[in-house]
């Protein structure tokens, strides 16, 4: 019997492309993600360090500096919550992309393990059958 061939397997070679193609996008978007949410961390910390340093300062233009520097942190952190609303819009669209490539691989490695499978349980068959036949020669040579 002829060695096992899946015929759809060029198939299922380009979905595993596309599937690790999807991961590796996720991936960048999970990034993107993670960058702007240390983003936002970097200004919490700055935005606490600047209102522990206004505590007990007297001088008018110290006081107006460090507002407008806060004023400016937190349109910093209203733009990188867009950003994040955005990013994770993103994410959610690759997540999807991933999760539909990955039916797709599935459903070709199912349908290949089936082929196998069967492919095993002919070939199996045969070896029976090769078997008996063989046995069956061997028997009727004897009784000659």
């Amino acid at each position: 019997m002829a060695k096992f061939v899946f015929e759809l397997q060029e198939i299922l070679d380009v979905r595993n492309f596309e599937q690790e193609q999807a991961q590796i996008e996720l991936g960048k978007a999970i990034a993107v993600e993670n960058e702007i949410n240390q983003n936002l961390n970097n200004i919490a910390q700055q935005y606490t360090v600047l209102k522990q340093n206004m505590k007990g300062v007297t001088d008018f233009n110290l006081v107006f500096a460090q507002n407008n520097h806060i004023k400016l942190l937190e349109y910093q952190k209203e733009e990188l919550l867009k950003k994040l609303a955005e990013a994770k819009l993103v994410s959610e669209e690759k997540r999807k992309i991933l999760q539909e490539c990955m039916k797709k691989t599935s459903a070709l490695e199912k349908f290949r393990d089936q082929q196998l499978e069967e492919y095993k349980q002919e070939l199996e068959n045969e070896e029976k059958k090769n078997i008996e036949e063989l046995s069956t020669i061997k028997s009727n040579s004897k009784r000659s």
